[in-house]
């Protein structure tokens, strides 16, 4: 009988090394992107939406290269020609526009502004919500009922009719439309950050580290604002669109860009009068829109069951 301890004691499980902790940690990793591409590939509809916008950023990025015409130079002698995929044979696939002017030019330019103010105004817009979230969560108290009473004030207001008053005074320009969107689309990210933040707060590990002594600061950038980032995240990827669309809005409207830059929405602009008689002034755009929008959409469908624990 007194060789059962030494018995138990060889018959242990040896402790793990560090290569064997290095190959759970990678096969941890790989669980999760494992998790995250699970909703994606399962959904042809997801798929077809990635490879759209896969598709389109890479027009923009290549649309110095890839488009046929200066978008900004007509000529009146090529007014108005329909697109030479219907059976034409003047070079202009899409058509052209009321000044001569490359419809598929225009759009392959134009995807550069959209997808430069839609990703700049969320940028800007969440960067503004997240970091009053953070502190309107933490703080609490006046700090929060001053924060969320701001927040109040300014979803009272329609967001286009604000950045359209706003547009009004500062005018036209990139840098403009894009402020004026960023400024006006942090209340979300706010209002959601501040939520995961209250119930993050008084969870153990926070109530460590301020036993601890770490200082506000550290707590709320290692520990609240990780925690607090996935349902900002989805919240990112829907105002993408939200932006594009608003732009494309407000250009038509005549306080975007500027009408001498090729924009989807100057482009709508354009070919309202000649709806009738050349119906692809307004239609290629409008469908650029409605595509790039609905495959943003559609990745933020694929985030948000990515990212819910509650969805696997």
């Amino acid at each position: 009988m007194a060789n059962v301890p030494a018995i138990r004691a060889s018959a242990r499980v040896p402790a793990f090394d560090a290569e064997s902790d290095g190959l759970l940690d990678e096969l941890s990793r790989r669980d999760a992107a494992a998790r995250v591409l699970r909703p994606l590939v399962r959904s042809k509809v997801r798929l077809a939406g990635l490879a759209i916008l896969v598709a389109f950023v890479a027009c923009a990025a290549l649309a110095p290269l890839l488009a046929p015409y200066d978008p900004g130079v007509g000529d009146l002698g090529q007014r108005i020609m329909s697109p030479s995929l219907l059976g034409g044979w003047h070079g202009h696939p899409l058509g052209t526009d009321h000044l001569g002017r490359d419809i598929l030019s225009r759009l392959l330019f134009g995807s550069r502004v959209s997808l430069v103010v839609g990703l700049s105004a969320v940028a800007l817009a969440g960067t503004i919500g997240v970091l009053l979230g953070l502190i309107a969560g933490y703080y609490g108290g006046r700090v929060d009922a001053l924060i969320m009473r701001l927040a109040d004030v300014q979803l009272a207001f329609p967001g286009i009719l604000l950045a359209i008053a706003i547009l009004s005074v500062l005018g036209q320009g990139l840098f403009n439309v894009i402020l004026v969107l960023g400024i006006g689309g942090w209340t979300g990210y706010a209002r959601i950050v501040r939520g995961q933040v209250l119930s993050h707060r008084e969870r153990d590990y926070v109530t460590a580290a301020r036993a601890l002594g770490v200082p506000a600061g550290r707590i709320i950038a290692r520990h609240l604002l990780p925690n607090s980032m996935t349902p900002a995240i989805v919240l990112a990827t829907f105002a993408v669109a939200q932006a594009i669309v608003a732009e494309a809005a407000l250009s038509f409207l005549g306080l975007g860009i500027g009408v001498h830059v090729p924009t989807w929405g100057n482009m709508l602009a354009d070919g309202r009068s000649y709806v009738v008689n050349a119906w692809w002034l307004a239609t290629f755009p409008g469908v650029a829109i409605s595509l790039v929008v609905l495959s943003i959409n559609l990745l933020g469908d694929w985030l948000r069951d990515a990212l819910n624990p509650r969805l696997r």
